[in-house]
């Protein structure tokens, strides 16, 4: 679980490196393998997190002033890299889990992203 985590932290480095732009400084705090999007600033206050017995429930939000087209971009491009595999618009899974995005505006210029992350659900 370690060396997957450190490689998957690595890896999502080295790709937001690589793609100049899109590059993030900091990790959502309820769910450590997501990168916050540079130009995003995460509601801490707005994390939940449940354990269950088939998985975790996970909630997150971050805002920024950022387009949102430009943070669907930036997911649609960093979550296949993080071993995400799209299974709709804005939902993705892996091992087991299954998180989707809500890209909202907020004003002229700003996005409100929320993160929800479930066990699949069949």
């Amino acid at each position: 679980m370690f060396i997957r985590l450190t490689a998957a932290i690595f890896l999502s480095f080295s790709l937001l490196i690589a793609a100049g732009t899109a590059r993030a400084d900091a990790f959502f705090s309820v769910i450590e393998d997501l990168p916050v999007m540079e130009g995003l600033t995460e509601n801490e206050n707005a994390a939940v997190t449940f354990e269950t017995a088939t998985g975790r429930i996970v909630e997150a939000a971050a805002r920024g002033d950022v387009p949102p087209s430009k943070v669907s971009a930036f997911y649609e491009a960093v979550l296949p890299q993080l071993g995400w595999h799209s299974e709709q618009l804005d939902s993705y899974v892996r091992d087991g889990e299954q998180l989707k995005l809500s890209v909202a505006p907020d004003g002229d210029t700003g996005t409100v992203l929320t993160l929800s992350l479930s066990p699949v659900t069949k």
